[in-house]
C-alpha cells in the first residue's frame, strides 16, 4: 500500500453510540430514558458517566487526529455503506466488538484500536489509550509502525451474496429449533440436525468456540467419571491460515449422523453447507444477528479463509 503524504492522509475515526445514546433513541428524551432506567431500580448515573466519557474522548482523539491529517468521524450504523480508501488510516475508538465489526469491512486499510476507558473494558483489540494517540498515530502515518495481521472468514452463497467475519460464522436456524442441512468437508458428507454450525478464526478462538469446548471439556470429564477432559481450550493464532468449525448439539436419528462434528477448514480447502430449513435459515458473522444472510432450502453456503485480511497497528 502505497504511502501519501501525511498533510494528504485521510483518517477515518469510527465511533459508536453510547447506551444512553441507544436509549434516547427508544425514549425520546434522556429525562424520559432516566426514568426508565431509575423506575427499574438501576443505577442512572453509569450510563451518563460513560456517555459523558466517551463524547470527551471522541472530541480528544479528534482534535490530536486533525493535527495528522484530514479527519472524517464514522458512526457504526454506516459502515456497511461506507467506501474506503486504499490509503485510509482508520481509527477505531472502543470497545473489541467495534474494532471487529470495522474489519469486516476493510480491504488492508490499516487498524488503530484506541480504548476510550480502560477502567471499563480490558480491550484485547484495543492496545493503545488516548494518551498514546499523538505518537502513534504519527508513526503510522509515516510508516514506522508494526502491524498484525487477523484472518478472516467468508461465507460465499449460490445466489452470489457474501458475508465476511472476524470472530466466528453461525450458520443454522433463526429460533430454538433444529437446524437441517447437508455438510461437506475434508472429503466427507453428512446429512446433520443440530442447533447451528460455528466457524471460528484465530481472533474468536477465544469467544464463542471457547464456550463449545468449555462445554465439552466438562461433559467429558462427567462421563468420564471425573477423568480430566481434553487440554486444548480451542484458541489458535490470529493469524492462522485455517478455521476451526464446530457443530453444536447434533442429533443422530436414522437420517441425520452426527461425525462431523468438529475439525479445520484449510486455507486450500472449504466446507460445503446445503442447507434443508424450508424457512428461518440464517448465517451472521460476529454475533450480529440483525445482519444476515438467509439460508432456506436449496441454498448452498461454501465456507472458506477470506481472500483479504485484517490488519492492526501494532
Amino acid at each position: 500500500m502505497s504511502q501519501p503524504a501525511a498533510a494528504d492522509r485521510k483518517i477515518v475515526l469510527i465511533v459508536r453510540q453510547t447506551r444512553l445514546d441507544e436509549l434516547i433513541v427508544r425514549f425520546n428524551t434522556a429525562q424520559q430514558a432516566k426514568f426508565y432506567v431509575e423506575h427499574l431500580g438501576a443505577d442512572f448515573s453509569d450510563y451518563l458517566a460513560e456517555h459523558q466519557q466517551y463524547r470527551a474522548a471522541v472530541a480528544q482523539a479528534e482534535g490530536i487526529l486533525r493535527e495528522l491529517g484530514r479527519v472524517q468521524r464514522l458512526e457504526r450504523r454506516y459502515l456497511p455503506n461506507f467506501i474506503f480508501g486504499p490509503d485510509d488510516l482508520v481509527v477505531v475508538l472502543g470497545q473489541d466488538g467495534l474494532v471487529a465489526n470495522t474489519l469486516k469491512y476493510l480491504d488492508g486499510q490499516h487498524v488503530i484500536g484506541l480504548n476510550p476507558g480502560p477502567q471499563r473494558w480490558d480491550g484485547v483489540l484495543l492496545p493503545f489509550r488516548l494518551g498514546d494517540l499523538a505518537k502513534i498515530a504519527a508513526e503510522e502515518v509515516r510508516g514506522r509502525r508494526s502491524v498484525r495481521t487477523v484472518t478472516m472468514a467468508k461465507a460465499s452463497l449460490n445466489t452470489g451474496e457474501a458475508l465476511y467475519a472476524v470472530n466466528d460464522l453461525f450458520i443454522g436456524p433463526r429460533s430454538h429449533v433444529s437446524a437441517r442441512y447437508a455438510l461437506s468437508v475434508d472429503g466427507r458428507e453428512e446429512r446433520q440436525s443440530s442447533s447451528g454450525i460455528i466457524v471460528s478464526t484465530g481472533l474468536g478462538s477465544t469467544g464463542w468456540l471457547k464456550s463449545i469446548y468449555a462445554g465439552w471439556k466438562a461433559t467429558t470429564a462427567a462421563l468420564a467419571e471425573g477423568a480430566a477432559g481434553p487440554a486444548v481450550d480451542g484458541a489458535f493464532a490470529w493469524d492462522a491460515d485455517f478455521l476451526h468449525y464446530a457443530v453444536r448439539e447434533p442429533f443422530p436419528s436414522r437420517t441425520t449422523g452426527a461425525s462431523l462434528v468438529i475439525g479445520r477448514i484449510r486455507r486450500d480447502a472449504a466446507m460445503v453447507v446445503v442447507s434443508e430449513m424450508p424457512e428461518h435459515g440464517v448465517i451472521f458473522s460476529d454475533g450480529i444477528e440483525t445482519d444476515f444472510l438467509a439460508f432456506n432450502s436449496g441454498t448452498k453456503v461454501t465456507i472458506a479463509v477470506a481472500e483479504r485480511q485484517g490488519v492492526l497497528v501494532a
